[in-house]
């Protein structure tokens, strides 16, 4: 059973960012991908997101706006998984 998480708490950031025309996911100082679409590297990272969430690790997915600020886009039991895209 998952352990009640503080909303305060640090959580583990998986970050997908566009270059150029490919979609990359950062996560601890390394890049997964190339992926084609925003889209298809949001599942690849939500899809980890959840596995490390069901391990009782707090965990995120964030997208990089074009302005260069990330903005949430799922956080571990909070939307349903799997998302809606």
């Amino acid at each position: 059973m998952p352990r009640p998480t503080d909303e305060y708490a640090p959580r583990v950031c998986y970050l997908v960012v566009r270059y150029q025309d490919e979609w990359v996911i950062k996560f601890e100082g390394e890049e997964f991908g190339p992926y084609k679409s925003q889209s298809e590297a949001m599942l690849f990272a939500i899809d980890a997101a959840q596995k490390l969430g069901e391990q009782d690790d707090p965990t995120e997915v964030l997208v990089m706006g074009e302005a260069g600020e990330a903005k949430t886009a799922w956080i571990y039991g909070q939307p349903p998984y799997p998302p809606a895209l």
